[in-house]
């Protein structure tokens, strides 16, 4: 408790010292206002973990005084005091940004208790202050956003870690934002301007993988007309991202683990190790510990890369940040469309909010991006939100038969991703079709990646 700072503002001398005297055997260290412009004048020169204001005082009233605080300390909480017959002040000034108010008479415990509770927001909103200012350019925060709890610490994690080369092991179920946190690591830290590359072990052919992690001389198989070097040395003195890492081979693993140990890569083909120094991020939507107990991947790699484990949580665990991440990409994609929607109706958030979300934050966007296009009278409503009760079923037609069954495919595809949280085997088997026919449809019908991929 020591080391906070209080400004008590109340013209009231009589109370202003009872509460100061009170606050400093409580550990607070108090600064004293006789009415609100000499409040101003002291928050212009030093800045207060909390403010305590009364509503009435000369000079200028607590309203006023509250206007600039939020302007010059928009961090700092404000409780305010009125009297009982005035209760009705106090509603509106917590309308307009004070986090607590207490009724005249003062009750003593009362006011300790809000004040701890107004101190432990202020803690959490100054954290998330400080990581979104660190994290704030579109390659370092790069679209993280939330203020719950299990998110600021994962954002004070990420501070940390971009600070070191440990490897890092990124767990979550698909669409949680495994890249955005992997790209948040790389370009906050002394890494920022050397190569970040990521790549989705899943999408690889098993006969190929290794050449596209590690390389190949040319002539070490059918197809390889020329040297080629592999991701690995393409990340060279970077970051390398290897997502769906629990869809490597097993043979593949082994030559992996090597790999992290020796810090040497041999192409296929070749007998000369070639040194490489990289950091390794890894992302899996399964749970590696299970896969190792089934002998499918093995114990010592897992050990390896998880040198430090961030757990992302999904998107039902962290409700409190949806209105956020709505808003957020609301503004992204009408934007992008040039499409005046700049609100959404309670009923459409209530069913955000209520919704499970099985494909999390990916699963968002695509929703907010859909509901965007079909938006009418500038704001969303339940009928663009296809998991709303009585939203209705939008098909886009066509006069061209063959291109209007493209949208259609297109469509089911996205659909059946989203279903299945983004999980490729899963949606094909949903399918009816193979992974890598699935693949093969993702780039025939030239369905962006970024729609596609769990992060």
């Amino acid at each position: 408790m020591s080391g906070k700072t209080i400004l008590i503002a109340e013209d009231e001398e009589c109370l202003r010292e009872s509460l100061a005297e009170l606050l400093t055997d409580k550990g607070y260290t108090i600064i004293q206002a006789a009415d609100g412009q000499e409040a101003y004048e002291l928050i212009l020169d030093r800045t207060f973990d909390l403010v305590l204001s009364d509503i009435r005082m000369p000079q200028m009233d607590g309203i006023t005084l509250l206007g600039h605080l939020q302007q010059i300390q928009p961090q700092t909480p404000v409780i305010i005091a009125t009297a009982y017959g005035t209760i009705e002040n106090a509603v509106h000034a917590m309308a307009h940004g004070a986090r607590d108010y207490l009724l005249k008479p003062v009750n003593f415990d009362d006011l300790l208790i809000k004040i701890q509770r107004a101190m432990d927001y202020g803690d959490m909103q100054t954290t998330h202050r400080v990581v979104t200012e660190q994290l704030a350019s579109q390659h370092t925060f790069h679209n993280l956003i939330g203020s719950s709890p299990c998110m600021l610490q994962l954002f004070e994690m990420v501070r940390k870690l971009s600070q070191v080369k440990s490897s890092v092991l990124i767990s979550g179920e698909s669409g949680t934002g495994k890249e955005l946190f992997a790209r948040a690591i790389h370009y906050n830290g002394p890494l920022k301007s050397k190569p970040f590359i990521a790549v989705n072990c899943g999408a690889i052919p098993d006969s190929l993988i290794e050449s596209e992690l590690f390389g190949h001389r040319r002539g070490s198989f059918t197809g390889a007309h020329r040297d080629k070097i592999g991701y690995f040395e393409a990340a060279n003195g970077g970051s390398l991202f290897l997502d769906e890492i629990s869809t490597l081979p097993l043979a593949v693993q082994s030559t992996l683990l090597r790999v992290l140990e020796d810090r040497t890569v041999t192409p296929v083909g070749d007998t000369n190790a070639r040194p490489v120094d990289l950091r390794v991020i890894a992302a899996s939507n399964k749970d590696l510990e299970q896969m190792v107990d089934d002998n499918e991947f093995r114990e010592d790699l897992m050990y390896r890369l998880n040198v430090v484990k961030l757990q992302l949580p999904p998107l039902r665990q962290r409700k409190e940040d949806i209105p956020a991440l709505v808003h957020y990409f609301l503004k992204k994609y009408a934007s992008e469309m040039n499409h005046k929607v700049d609100s959404i109706t309670n009923d459409a958030m209530h069913a955000m909010l209520t919704h499970s979300w099985r494909g999390n934050v990916r699963e968002l966007e695509n929703v907010i991006e859909r509901a965007v296009i079909f938006a009418e009278n500038g704001q969303i409503t339940t009928e663009e939100l296809p998991f709303a009760e009585g939203a209705p079923v939008t098909y886009l037609a066509n006069e061209n038969l063959k291109e209007t069954m493209r949208q259609f495919e297109r469509q089911h595809i996205l659909a059946c991703l989203s279903q299945h949280g983004y999980d490729k085997a899963m949606a094909a088997e949903c399918l009816g079709i193979g992974v890598s026919s699935l693949y093969r449809k993702i780039d025939e019908l030239e369905i962006p990646k970024e729609m596609v991929n769990a992060e």
